[in-house]
């Protein structure tokens, strides 16, 4: 061949090279520019640039005057990167005692191969700073290639809860990971916790370089929420608590305050309680709602809506005459009173205060099944209030179609139903409110980052018994705490306080029987103008349990201290009460100073 023709082939050859690693180029720009083109964009714009996140405070929880009662503050967290970690023993060594844990959890949190390990949150700027200082002083002093690297500062937020353990159950916490639980804090995360920012950033550039490329979403906080409570007796109400926690042993001790016009919860207070800037020690038991999650049945602070019933359908007076033995037979079963006593002639007034079962009994028997029902309903027995409180509990009111024989007088003296201890406080708001029943609320409104504050929808009211009959029903409900009654512990002097004791055997789910009691004490003052309805209820107390005995010392102390901080003026109409048996009312009749009574009861 000659060398004029194996130049050419060399030539078609190269040319032809050279043609398919054009085509090879067209072919892939083809397939960065068109094909793939927003997935390689978006690699590169990873690999230029970086991104920070800028965490959202949540918003601040405070009592209704604007005390703060949980809040978030800045804090710095210490994190590193476990891949410019040279010696992770010695680096362990230098960090553990100025963070003050362990050198092996530390050194622990420092070796591997992840590139951002939480190593302790919530640290000092001085020890932040203290940190800096001993590994500076570790590289200057040892070799270039074993210097110790990787630590960083990452600036956030903590819960803090200012008050420690004021309203910890209603409040509930956050866990590290920045999201509540328990109380208002679960219920209301979403309200609560703000929407993170984000700061992206070409990557060598960052904040402190005008010209490089920056993009900035700013963190939105959360909003605040304003509650009802009064920061003041809810400590009053804790306090006085905490201490019959320790004396009876109970297995809980619970204190709700209402204003009674209103239906605000002034006070939501639970023992034992727990700190809930330390919350992961404490016990789960502690960290519940018991007033809103807790069941039980009511005993005789129920009467008073039997009584209500009662008067409301005209079948009794207030000084109707009923012969009282200490037991009867109903449906098979024997009903008892608390104790043995002879056969009393006692007034519908007499057996509220004395807290008779079986007169109880006889009175409910002049309605039927479904008016009784039907006037639980209507105080808002079995139905869940809404307060804005993880896992509320509705109670337990079972319909008419399925009592039993023996129900109906069970449930005319407070037993076979359940209520939570709001509901309980409740219906003696609704007394207190000449009748009309205002649903309780917890939270007074919302605020957002600008401070514009939207206040929460009014609350439902609805009649429940007339003026009149819950006039008669708060003069028979004092008698309760006068001499006589079953709480006199709990009466105020200088004002007329009304009120109900209970005293329940309690249901045990884990042995399905009765087993222990539940104690209570309910009532309002002043009985004349009433301003505050409270609750005390106790469980399982061990010893003395009788609901008078135990809960109206508190219901005095810390209703007193409610009445002078919102000063209430003593009580100016003088109670006049109604006579409590056969014989008092023969002794009124005759100073004419009593209303005509009906012929006694003698079934």
């Amino acid at each position: 061949m000659s060398p004029l023709r194996m130049a050419q082939g060399r030539l078609r050859i190269a040319l032809l090279m050279v043609a398919i690693l054009f085509f090879a180029f067209f072919l892939r720009l083809i397939d960065v520019q068109a094909v793939n083109a927003k997935s390689y964009a978006e690699r590169a714009t990873r690999e230029l640039t970086k991104t920070a996140t800028l965490p959202a405070p949540r918003g601040e929880i405070t009592d209704r005057n604007g005390h703060v009662l949980a809040r978030s503050v800045e804090s710095l967290d210490l994190v590193v990167d476990q891949t410019l970690i040279n010696r992770p023993g010695r680096a362990a060594e230098l960090v553990a005692p100025i963070i003050g844990e362990s050198i092996s959890y530390v050194q622990s949190r420092l070796t591997g191969n992840r590139k951002f390990v939480y190593v302790a949150r919530d640290i000092t700027p001085a020890q932040w700073v203290k940190i800096k200082e001993v590994i500076a002083s570790e590289n200057a002093a040892g070799k270039l290639s074993e210097r110790i690297g990787g630590f960083f500062s990452e600036r956030g937020f903590r819960r803090d809860y200012p008050e420690k353990y004021l309203a910890a159950s209603l409040l509930g916490f956050v866990n590290s990971a920045g999201v509540g639980g328990g109380g208002m804090e679960g219920s209301l995360n979403s309200t609560l916790a703000g929407k993170d920012g984000i700061f992206t950033y070409e990557n060598g550039g960052g904040p402190s370089i005008p010209s490089s490329r920056q993009t900035l979403v700013p963190p939105q906080p959360g909003k605040s929420v304003r509650l009802t409570i009064d920061r003041d007796l809810q400590w009053a109400a804790e306090d006085a608590i905490n201490e019959l926690a320790k004396q009876t042993k109970a297995s809980s001790v619970s204190a709700v305050i209402i204003d009674t016009q209103t239906g605000e919860i002034l006070a939501l207070a639970t023992a034992p309680g727990f700190d809930p800037n330390n919350f992961s020690h404490t016990k789960a038991s502690l960290l519940k709602v018991p007033s809103v999650q807790e069941i039980y049945e009511p005993g005789s602070t129920g009467k008073v809506m039997t009584m209500a019933a009662a008067l409301e359908e005209k079948v009794v007076t207030p000084t109707s005459v009923f012969k009282t033995p200490d037991r009867m037979k109903r449906a098979g079963k024997l009903f008892k009173d608390h104790d043995n006593h002879p056969v009393w002639q006692l007034t519908s007034t007499g057996i509220l205060a004395k807290s008779s079962n079986v007169g109880t009994i006889k009175i409910a028997e002049r309605m039927s099944d479904n008016t009784l029902y039907s006037y639980l309903q209507r105080f808002g027995i079995g139905d869940r209030i809404r307060l804005g409180l993880p896992a509320e509990t509705a109670g337990i009111l079972n319909p008419v179609e399925k009592w039993s024989s023996s129900t109906f007088p069970t449930v005319a003296f407070g037993q076979s139903y359940s209520v939570n201890t709001i509901q309980a406080t409740s219906v003696f708001a609704t007394i207190a409110n000449s009748g009309v029943r205002v649903t309780p609320t917890l939270i007074a409104g919302t605020s957002d980052a600008s401070g514009h504050y939207t206040p929460s929808m009014r609350p439902e009211t609805r009649r429940v018994i007339s003026a009149d009959v819950a006039k008669q029903l708060s003069v028979m409900m004092e008698s309760v705490t006068q001499e006589g009654g079953t709480a006199t512990r709990a009466a105020i002097p200088g004002y007329r306080v009304a009120g109900k004791t209970g005293t329940a055997q309690r249901y045990d789910g884990s042995c399905g029987c009765y087993r222990g009691y539940t104690s209570s004490f309910i009532g309002f003052a002043p009985a004349d103008q009433p301003h505050f309805a409270m609750s005390v209820t106790v469980q399982n107390p061990v010893g003395i349990h009788w609901g008078g005995y135990l809960g109206g010392p508190v219901f005095k102390s810390v209703i007193s201290y409610a009445l002078k901080k919102y000063r209430v003026p003593p009580s100016g109409v003088e109670f006049k009460p109604f006579p409590l048996d056969k014989a008092g009312l023969k002794a009124a009749a005759l100073t004419e100073t009593s209303p005509s009574a009906n012929q006694p009861d003698n079934r």
